[in-house]
């Protein structure tokens, strides 16, 4: 992220307050700090977490991004999920993806 953007309000634990204020420099933004280099199929659970939020308005449980995912790999989609994001669904892939942090959620 260019440093003369400015960082939309995160919550204490990093998750973006508004998730209307993400967009894709937000995103390479937070994986920097997570220390993830984002590569296509991040990109793809990317996009699908934010079309799910933008028809829902509410992140996707984990289960719905592993479904996904098994379009691509079939029989594998958690275990891809995990690879893409090792430390987590929620504290990885949902902040990248700009979402508020998840309430009484599994984690995949």
């Amino acid at each position: 992220m260019d440093a003369k953007l400015a960082m939309p309000r995160r919550d204490a634990e990093g998750y973006l307050v508004e998730p209307e204020q993400w967009d894709d420099a937000v995103a390479e933004a937070i994986a920097r700090e997570l220390g993830i280099d984002l590569g296509p199929d991040h990109w793809d659970v990317i996009r699908f977490m934010r079309s799910y939020y933008a028809d829902r308005q509410v992140a996707a449980d984990s289960r719905f991004v592993m479904r996904h995912l098994e379009t691509r790999y079939p029989g594998e989609g958690r275990k891809r999920l995990f690879e893409l994001f090792p430390y987590g669904y929620v504290g990885q892939a949902c902040k990248i993806a700009g979402m508020k942090r998840p309430r009484a959620w599994s984690t995949g």
